[in-house]
């Protein structure tokens, strides 16, 4: 059970503080409600790109990084889909320094030419390196266009046109800031060996005075129910074949979220797993295979990667894949590996758990999704599901009308 105290600002920014005086470190943890869901479509890759930009300075503190490496502390960020996240450790009686670099930061950036100018870059260049130039780079570009018609899922958090972070201007980055990285669009979690008091009283005198901004409403078009499958087949410069299946599958809050996550487990989680078993080891026709979702917020894929092994064909591999998913539909899984998965998952839980910094990231997460005492009952959800659910979830989720296929042949094949 995590323990932790929430308060609100009244310029809207919520603060989480959890008391662990067993460590002397402190975590500041500053997680934004904006992820690349809330771009527009001629603009992509804005959050990323903020990622970048939130360390090159903000109004009066040039260097971010030069202070808290003074002060003994690290920090990192993070962009997803439907979130961003900055977060640094630090000792805790160094707590102040943070508070007064993440408090400047959310007040405003530099914006200076210059600034964007070396960040716009460093963007470019990630694009370029892991999406254009890496063999398979672009396979979740395509598969994301081909899965989803009018849900802003369709582009990667990178962007889905490099011309669009190429061409960004000072006007469109300080629109997309005072848009979304407001305090009352934002959670404070303090973490540590800190008190709530403490907490308190650094909040007010630091981004207390923070103007609140406009309140962001989103109004993200729902995608509409698959109704057919879809396929793409491409071929490109690789050394052997992928097949990459994905079937729409509910969102982070919702019970077939952990369904699923109990399925891809199964499926595809690590060595003992039944495609690496049965697939990878006994009838050698994948030389590696996994089964995984995103965890989006909002209703996301659930997706089986494969590489396949130089001289198999593409039917043959992807007919006994299905054949394995049938297996799942028409027999109930036991008891025994059943239970063995929900021990894994609370396993995994629990690892997680152990650092202070995940703690922190967790309840900054479960209080976007609406309140962090969920991440205290996600056990009981997971060992309340049965065998007959996950039997009927297989069915109605990896239909044939619900799966969308990429077919990425190799050019030597």
């Amino acid at each position: 059970m995590i323990q932790f105290d929430r308060f609100v600002l009244d310029n809207g920014l919520t603060v989480l503080v959890h008391e662990d005086h067993s460590t002397p470190v402190a975590v500041v943890n500053v997680m934004y409600n904006v992820g690349s869901r809330d771009e527009e479509e001629s603009r992509t890759g804005f959050a990323h790109l903020f990622e970048h930009l939130m360390f090159g300075g903000s109004i009066n503190i040039p260097e971010y990084d030069d202070p808290l490496q003074m002060a003994g502390g690290e920090n990192n960020a993070y962009t997803t889909n439907d979130i961003t996240n900055y977060y640094c450790q630090l000792p805790a009686d160094n707590l102040e320094t943070a508070f007064w670099l993440e408090s400047d930061r959310m007040l405003s950036l530099a914006f200076s030419e210059k600034s964007l100018d070396v960040q716009r870059k460093v963007v470019c260049e990630e694009f370029k390196e892991h999406y254009i130039n890496k063999p398979y780079g672009d396979v979740w570009h395509k598969m994301r266009a081909l899965a989803y018609k009018t849900h802003p899922y369709r582009w990667m958090t990178i962007g889905k046109e490099l011309s669009h972070v190429e061409n960004a201007t000072i006007e469109d980055v300080k629109n997309f800031f005072f848009k979304h990285y407001r305090p009352q669009n934002a959670v404070l979690v303090v973490a540590g060996k800190v008190t709530l008091e403490q907490v308190k009283g650094l909040s007010e005198k630091w981004f207390g005075p923070i103007p609140s901004g406009e309140k962001y409403v989103r109004n993200i078009p729902n995608e509409p129910k698959q109704t057919e499958a879809r396929t793409l087949t491409v071929e490109a410069d690789v050394p052997v074949d992928l097949l990459l299946k994905t079937w729409h599958m509910e969102g982070r809050t919702d019970r077939g979220y952990y369904i699923a996550d109990l399925v891809t487990e199964i499926l595809g989680g690590g060595g003992s797993s039944r495609l690496h078993q049965r697939l990878v080891k006994e009838k050698q026709l994948f030389s590696s295979i996994d089964c995984y979702h995103y965890g989006t917020i909002e209703p996301g894929l659930l997706s089986v990667d494969a590489k396949l092994v130089n001289g198999v064909k593409m039917e043959d591999a992807e007919a006994a894949l299905m054949a394995e998913i049938e297996i799942l539909k028409n027999e109930l899984i036991t008891d025994k590996e059943l239970q063995k998965t929900k021990n894994k998952t609370e396993s995994v839980i629990a690892f997680e758990d152990v650092s202070l910094m995940n703690r922190a990231n967790s309840l900054a997460f479960y209080e976007m999704l609406g309140d962090a005492t969920m991440m205290n009952k996600e056990l009981e959800k997971y060992q309340s599901i049965t065998a007959e659910e996950i039997r009927d979830y297989v069915t109605r989720i990896m239909d044939v009308n619900n799966s969308n296929t990429l077919y990425y042949l190799s050019k030597k094949a």
